[in-house]
C-alpha cells in the first residue's frame, strides 16, 4: 500500500541569494554570504549582523516580493 510521504532536501544555496524565512526563530529577510558543507552564513539586510548556523533550510516557494521588508529580523 502506498502512503503519502513528505520528502525534504537541503536547498542548494548560492552566495548572494536573497531569502525570506517565513517562520521560526530565524524568521525574516536574509542575504546568503557564506556556505560550506555544514554551515550557512546569513546577513540581516537591516542590521548587517551576520550569523552562521548549521544548514537547515528547505525551499517551499519562490516568488517576487519586496526585499527587505520592515518586519525583518533584528
Amino acid at each position: 500500500m502506498e502512503e503519502n510521504i513528505l520528502v525534504f532536501q537541503q536547498y542548494p544555496f548560492k552566495t548572494g541569494d536573497k531569502i525570506h524565512i517565513a517562520d521560526g526563530r530565524r524568521k525574516g529577510d536574509w542575504l546568503v554570504v557564506g556556505i560550506d558543507d555544514n554551515k550557512i552564513t546569513l546577513r540581516c539586510p537591516i542590521s548587517q549582523r551576520e550569523f552562521s548556523w548549521n544548514r537547515f533550510c528547505y525551499a517551499v516557494d519562490s516568488k517576487k516580493q519586496p526585499w527587505p521588508t520592515d518586519d525583518s529580523n533584528s
